[in-house]
Parts: structure tokens; C-alpha cells; sequence
């Protein structure tokens, strides 16, 4: 096996966007991503790549995750790429009277009725992961998120991107938020779908933590800490030892040692790519800033206990941008001139910080960042197009506005 070359902090990055297949009419899921592979491919496959985006199959049969094929830093040309596949994607579903639909979780499937597991290549683990989960859940079944891959070098870089990832997980909410309704009910929260992320595997506890990373800083420390205890806790679920603890590991951000790359989890995925790669370009921004101890010293990062960062974290999912941060330590990381803050206002302050601070993408995204800060996070604006009505005709309505708005690379409007 070719080892993949290593890069280092902010040469390149991994984005990966999950989207759901539906009827056209009806909005129901449709489990056909295994037709839609065989239709480029020629048979049952899980990966085609095109070019400078992959499409590849995930746990569920109505779910396709388009990828970047390789790491990239031409975040202007990959929106391009991601919309244009799109849109081939939605030419070839068209064949069914279907089509690709954004946000983080469907308002209205029954993954109890409608959940089918993929069934081909590599399906032994999905097969596993279901009889000691049942899959056929929310947390498993129904969710889109958009990942983030950066890179590290070496343990020193490593331990410089750990640190500074682990402080800006807890204010991802309130960009990314996205599901606000399940079952044709609001959920009262607006990350919906972190909250089945933090719970849909608390059979084996060690698996997803407390969702914020422990404070580990070297590749030896998160062995023995971690994949040790994954290791120990699923051997009894698992006595073939098919799973593997290191891509069993499901904290809101997973060092993979072996290619050098940390994957942020927990981005509910928008409307469009535009909003997409607008919100990675300010997240990479911030992380950089951090890493190059443009805030704060690396050595009081790492101070930052797992606790304080994971009570941030239910407050964003809860309330999005409109949560109020009362940990002046936190805002105070960040030089934000208060105490307390709703979450909007510090991510419009760290917008400008980035923005004055030449960010490249940060300023081009600038328009799509301003519409999620301003107007609020795309679960705020469902919200205010369904005005409390989550009858099935008026989801249809949203949802379905939503769906072009993937379809046109274009932000939602109430």
C-alpha cells in the first residue's frame, strides 16, 4: 500500500459534503445512490471519481457524499466543481424523478420505515455497526454533514491544530446549524442533529466522548488514551475485531495519524456549496489564527479543559447563533472586548478580525458569511419560512425551495 504523501498545517484541505436523494414530487427518500454509482460506473461501486470531486456512497442508500478527490487549497475553483457535479448528478436523477436536498436532516422521514443500508463493496462493517446500534435511527439514518480535512506534518504541528480545533468546535452551531425539524415537529433545537451525534452511540461511551476532543496532544498520548479504551470497550460487541477503533472514533474532530490529517465532524451541511465552502474558508481562517497564536499562546490552549468547551458546545446546539456566551475567558481568548456575547456577535467580531486580517477566501465568501451572521444560520432561516407551521405542505414548500436553492448554488431567503 502507497502511503500518501504528507503535507503540512494550511497547505491543503479535505471538504466532503453529504446530501440526500428524494422524490421530486413527494420529497420522500429514495434509496437508489447504489443506482446512481452503477450508472457512471458501469456496476456496483462505491466511489467515481470526476475529476476534482468524487462521489462515494455512505451507510444509508439515499445518502451521496460528493468529496475532493485531493487535498485542495482553490477553494474558488472546488465551489465551482462541487456545484457543477451537482447539477450532474441532478440531470441523472432527473431519470428517476428525484434529486439531491441539502440541510442536515429530512423534517419528515421515517428511518424506521425507510432506512436501507448500503448493500455492496464494504458493507460488513455497516453491517456490524447495525447490529450493535440499529442504524435504523435519526442519529444514523437521517443526517447530511459537511467534514473538514486538515493537514498535520508531525506531532509538533499536530499538536499546534489539535489544540486550536478543540476551541473553535464548541461555536460551529451557531454557523452551521441546520435541522431544525424532524418528524414534522421543531425539535426546539437547532442542531438537531448533534444531538443524536453526541447520544446515537452511548451503548460504548469512550466511542464519541464528550463530542470535544480530550486535551491529547501527541500521537502516543492518543493512542494509549483513546484508541486503547475503543479498542477494550467494543471487543466485546465485536469478537472478530473487524472494527477498527481509529475510523471507530466518532469525537466532533479524529486525528487520522496514519495519513496526517485531523476531520472535523460536527458541520451541519448547508444550502448550497457556496455556504459551505464559506463556512470551512472562516473556520480554516480561525484555526490558523490559532495555531499561529495570533489570539492567544499555544500553551493556553492546551489549558482549555474538555468541560468548559463541551457546556459551549449544548448552548450552540440549543440556540445557534442566538445562544449567549457568558464565558468571558472563552470570549476572552479571542480578544473580544466583553464578557458575555450572543454568538452571532462574537462570529461577526472574528469576521472582521479575519477580514481585516486578509483572509483570501474570507473576503471572497464574505457575502454568504455576512447572510449566516446577520440573518442567522440556516436553521434560524427555515424557521422563519415555515412561521410555525410544520404541516407536510408547508415543509414541502421550504424543503423544496431548498433543493433549488442546492441546485442553483445559491443562498436561502425566507
Amino acid at each position: 500500500m502507497i502511503q500518501p504523501t504528507r503535507i503540512h498545517l494550511f497547505q491543503a484541505y479535505g471538504v466532503e459534503l453529504e446530501y440526500m436523494i428524494v422524490d421530486r414530487d413527494t420529497l420522500q427518500t429514495r434509496s437508489i445512490t447504489d443506482e446512481l454509482l452503477k450508472h457512471v460506473l458501469g456496476n456496483y461501486a462505491s466511489d467515481f471519481e470526476n475529476g476534482m470531486v468524487t462521489w462515494s456512497n455512505e451507510l444509508v442508500l439515499h445518502v451521496v457524499e460528493l468529496k475532493s478527490t485531493r487535498p485542495e487549497s482553490d477553494f474558488s475553483r472546488l465551489e465551482v466543481e462541487f456545484a457543477d457535479n451537482v447539477r450532474k448528478i441532478n440531470s441523472i436523477l432527473a431519470e428517476w424523478n428525484t434529486m439531491l436536498l441539502p440541510t442536515a436532516a429530512h423534517p419528515f422521514m421515517d428511518p424506521s420505515q425507510e432506512t436501507r443500508l448500503w448493500p455492496h463493496e464494504n458493507n460488513e462493517v455497516y453491517a456490524i455497526y447495525n447490529k450493535i446500534f440499529d442504524c435504523k435511527g435519526h442519529g444514523w439514518s437521517n443526517l447530511q454533514s459537511t467534514h473538514l480535512n486538515l493537514p498535520f506534518y508531525d506531532d509538533e504541528e499536530f499538536a499546534r491544530l489539535h489544540a486550536a480545533i478543540r476551541l473553535i468546535l464548541p461555536i460551529l452551531p451557531a454557523l452551521c446549524a441546520s435541522s431544525p425539524v424532524l418528524d414534522c415537529k421543531l425539535t426546539g433545537l437547532l442542531d438537531t442533529r448533534l444531538k443524536y451525534y453526541k447520544t446515537n452511540q452511548a451503548r460504548i461511551p469512550s466511542i464519541t466522548g464528550k463530542v470535544i476532543p480530550e486535551a491529547i496532544f501527541s500521537r502516543r498520548n492518543y493512542f494509549n488514551s483513546i484508541y486503547e479504551k475503543i479498542r477494550s470497550d467494543i471487543a466485546p460487541f465485536d469478537p472478530d475485531g473487524d472494527l477498527n477503533p481509529i475510523w471507530v472514533n466518532s469525537r466532533g474532530a479524529i486525528p487520522r495519524f496514519d495519513r496526517g490529517s485531523i476531520e472535523i465532524r460536527i458541520m451541519d451541511i448547508q444550502e448550497c456549496p457556496a455556504a459551505d465552502l464559506a463556512i470551512v474558508s472562516f473556520v480554516i481562517a480561525l484555526i490558523k489564527a490559532l495555531a499561529g497564536e495570533g489570539f492567544v499562546s499555544h500553551e493556553a490552549q492546551m489549558k482549555w479543559k474538555t468541560e468548559s468547551l463541551a457546556q459551549l458546545l449544548d448552548l450552540t446546539i440549543e440556540k445557534g447563533g442566538d445562544a449567549i456566551l457568558t464565558n468571558a475567558e472563552y470570549l476572552n481568548v479571542f480578544q473580544f472586548p466583553g464578557t458575555s456575547a450572543k454568538a452571532s456577535e462574537f462570529l461577526d467580531f472574528l469576521l472582521q478580525w479575519n477580514t481585516a486580517n486578509g483572509d483570501e477566501y474570507v473576503k471572497k465568501f464574505n457575502p454568504q458569511l455576512k447572510t449566516i451572521i446577520n440573518e442567522g444560520t440556516l436553521s434560524t432561516r427555515i424557521l422563519r419560512s415555515l412561521a410555525g407551521d410544520v404541516s407536510l405542505p408547508k415543509l414541502m414548500e421550504t424543503y423544496k425551495r431548498l433543493a433549488g436553492c442546492l441546485g442553483e448554488n445559491k443562498m436561502f431567503q425566507p
